[in-house]
């Protein structure tokens, strides 16, 4: 998935109508809110239009909730936020200044372990606009994803109803998992360590008998790169660390389960609302009878339960981005006892329960590619000048 600068969510529901004309699966659809369609509008403004909803009886599909049809990976689940000039007031924590009531997404940690002072940055003066590269990868992914869906539009009236798309999206993702061994752009919503987490598996898929004896699925995720080489090792690491927190948050939730009142309290959510009729009408071409959030929500919960633990290896992908062809693929195999050192953390970084750390130096370079870096005392080169709100310069290589 394309995991820089952003992170994103979805929501997607299965047609159970058959196929007429073309022989393939049953249908995922993704909802995106009005809201939602806004802030990808910025990131994604450079990639191809998709194809209209009418079209979505030939291909898998996903829905755009509201708005015109546009450029989208998938629903995020941040809502459009102003930052402030300046971080004067160093008593409240980033957590409850910049993601109240949100979940912190797995490209906050990811960038948050890249460089924390450049993500305390980021949130206080803005995120850097999209590059070239970075338009290219997100166009990549995109179209990666309509391999296996497509998107579709539906119109969507509360909170309510953006949450009970998002988490339709998950089970039809997860349908389409288990029934053809393999879907993209997964949404998952989960609770780790005390904190809400959400993340965006780029691809899932089960395991070929010759790779792994764990029956558990593989996630993968594909980077795209300017140059046909691997990146710098800090690079690969920061990739390895997004697969292995999406192991992790798979894995809480197969394993302890969807806590359903802190969720509904934490979000704010009225658990007995009764969702918008065009909602529901998706919802029952999904084939599940469900008129709340909680009967949603209590769907989720089941299908998870029934998954088992992903596999333990791991598969990371380069791509060229001129041809679109394979620099390397990389697998590892997950290593808990290390990220959870990095997510707690990283967490610590968040909740302001320590001072943010400059980049070692050894990984200087990155500065290189900061915005922040003619600011900033940890830059070899530093010469103060104060930063600009929002800042206009490139963003670095971290990820596509």
């Amino acid at each position: 998935m394309a995991e820089s600068p952003s992170e994103s969510t979805s929501a997607s529901a299965t047609i159970s109508s058959p196929q007429t004309q073309h022989d393939f699966p049953e249908i995922p659809i993704e909802i995106v809110s009005e809201e939602e369609m806004a802030i990808l509008d910025a990131a994604l403004a450079a990639t191809r239009s998709i194809l209209p909803s009418a079209l979505r009886s030939a291909s898998p599909s996903r829905v755009i909730a509201g708005g015109s049809p546009k450029n989208i990976r998938s629903i995020t689940l941040f809502s459009k936020r102003k930052f402030s000039a300046a971080c004067s007031d160093i008593e409240e924590s980033y957590l409850h200044r910049f993601r109240r009531n949100q979940a912190l997404g797995v490209t906050d940690l990811t960038s948050t372990e890249w460089c924390e002072k450049q993500m305390e940055n980021v949130l206080c003066f803005g995120r850097r606009k999209v590059n070239k590269a970075m338009k290219a990868g997100q166009a990549r992914h995109l179209q990666l994803e309509e391999e296996v869906v497509k998107k579709v539009r539906v119109r969507v009236e509360s909170n309510e109803d953006k949450w009970a798309l998002k988490l339709l999206n998950s089970i039809a993702g997860v349908n389409q998992f288990l029934f053809e061994g393999r879907t993209r752009e997964l949404l998952l919503l989960g609770f780790v360590g005390g904190q809400w987490i959400v993340g965006i598996i780029d691809e899932l898929r089960k395991a070929y008998a010759e790779e792994s004896s764990d029956s558990g699925p593989i996630l993968i995720d594909t980077k795209t790169r300017l140059r046909d080489t691997l990146p710098a090792e800090p690079q690969r690491r920061n990739g390895r660390l997004q697969l292995m927190l999406y192991k992790l948050l798979w894995d809480t939730i197969v394993k302890e389960g969807f806590p359903k009142e802190s969720f509904f309290d934490y979000f704010s959510l009225n658990r007995h609302c009764v969702l918008s009729q065009d909602v529901r009408d998706n919802i029952a071409n999904a084939g599940i009878k469900a008129q709340t959030l909680e009967e949603i929500v209590m769907y989720y919960e089941n299908t998870f339960k029934m998954l088992p633990t992903a596999n333990d290896q791991l598969l990371l992908k380069y791509e060229f981005q001129k041809d679109q062809s394979i620099i390397a693929e990389i697998r590892f195999h997950h290593d808990h006892e290390w990220v959870m050192s990095k997510y707690r953390e990283i967490i610590e970084f968040w909740r302001n329960e320590r001072e943010s750390e400059y980049t070692p130096e050894e990984e200087r370079w990155k500065c290189r590619y900061c915005q922040f870096a003619k600011s900033c005392p940890g830059n070899p080169s530093f010469e103060y000048s104060p930063p600009s709100s929002p800042p206009r310069e490139a963003s670095p290589p971290l990820a596509s």
